[in-house]
């Protein structure tokens, strides 16, 4: 059974995407507030981190924005504080990934679901790469998924999440879009993060590596790895021009691993397109841009209702992948 799309909802069609056209109302948080659902360090920490300082270096926000860590359950707990605790919380938002959408896919918030808050915006996306050892045969990423297609027990695709986790979902949104219809087939093996991943490529002990492109960088800039995908609508700028997408392959497959916030549910609507209108306007500046770039973020550029579809339509395809692999029945 094939999933309806390999693209991570509408990711190419929005890319660049203008601002959503919210008014900014009156509305100005009095104690504005980030929950990093982690610990200190990491994708999480640094969206509250770098947007709060971003604000208000900007003038959009005249306060001081604190960060709260909030750690444990993959982002489970800050989930079900701000559901069941801080509903009506108009001055707080919460960082949230791609991964915030695959646990909500996949039940990792029992009880919770993504209707339960409101989703705001996204700061940018870091997207996926499928990458083999400098000195493999395979230079494409046709030649690797027909090798997976003729015979699955050849190749072993390594990644830094967990089965059934972000990049294992990544190889398999590309073996479905080449035609490998019964994705149980593809081998995945999981490590405690893709450094750990891509030293198992080099060692030889399996044939390709599913991860981003900010993690991949390093590895091919040491003559490490090859990329042989990115998981892009087109390819990224810079640094990152020479590594050609999947789609220019002829494999439609896209998956952005976006960075971007939700807010508690009851938030009244003026706080929130109050604070959808200041992430739009950050977005817009020439200074997040300059911090996108420097940190290795793509452009994504979702706000309001436009973004909650682009959720809605993630975690709908993340079900469906994921029942198809027996995470969830």
């Amino acid at each position: 059974m094939a999933f309806k799309s390999t693209r991570l909802l509408l990711a190419a069609a929005f890319l660049g995407a203008s601002a959503f056209g919210v008014s900014a109302a009156d509305f100005k948080p009095e104690n504005p507030e980030c929950i990093a659902p982690a610990n200190p360090g990491g994708g999480w920490d640094f969206t509250c981190r770098q947007v709060g300082k971003s604000l208000q270096d900007a003038k959009l926000l005249d306060k001081t924005m604190q960060v709260v860590n909030l750690a444990g359950g993959g982002g489970g707990v800050a989930f079900a504080e701000v559901v069941n605790k801080r509903g009506g919380d108009n001055d707080l938002i919460v960082a949230a990934s791609a991964a915030t959408a695959t646990r909500l896919a996949q039940g990792a918030y029992p009880g919770n679901t993504m209707d339960q808050v409101r989703w705001i915006a996204t700061i940018g996306a870091d997207y996926g790469v499928i990458a083999v050892a400098a000195d493999s045969p395979v230079n494409t990423l046709p030649e690797l998924l027909e090798q997976i297609k003729s015979d699955p027990t050849s190749v072993s695709v390594a990644g830094g999440s967990a089965v059934g986790g972000w990049d294992h979902l990544k190889v398999l949104i590309a073996a479905n879009a080449f035609g490998i219809d019964d994705v149980r087939s593809v081998k995945y093996i999981a490590f405690d993060g893709g450094g750990e991943a891509v030293t198992q490529l080099l060692a030889g002990s399996v044939q390709a590596f599913t991860g981003d492109v900010s993690e991949a960088k390093g590895f091919v800039d040491s003559g490490d790895i090859k990329v042989i995908a990115v998981l892009s609508p087109d390819r990224l700028p810079g640094d990152f021009a020479d590594f050609p997408t999947a789609v220019e392959q002829g494999v439609d497959a896209i998956g952005a691993n976006w960075r971007g916030f939700y807010a508690p549910g009851d938030m009244s609507d003026d706080a929130y397109n109050a604070w959808v209108s200041k992430i739009a306007d950050l977005y817009a500046t020439d200074a997040w841009k300059g911090v996108m770039a420097a940190n290795g973020l793509a452009p994504l550029d979702l706000q309001g209702e436009e973004f909650e579809q682009f959720v809605s339509g993630s975690v709908n395809q993340i079900q469906t992948i994921s029942k198809e692999i027996g995470i969830i029945k």
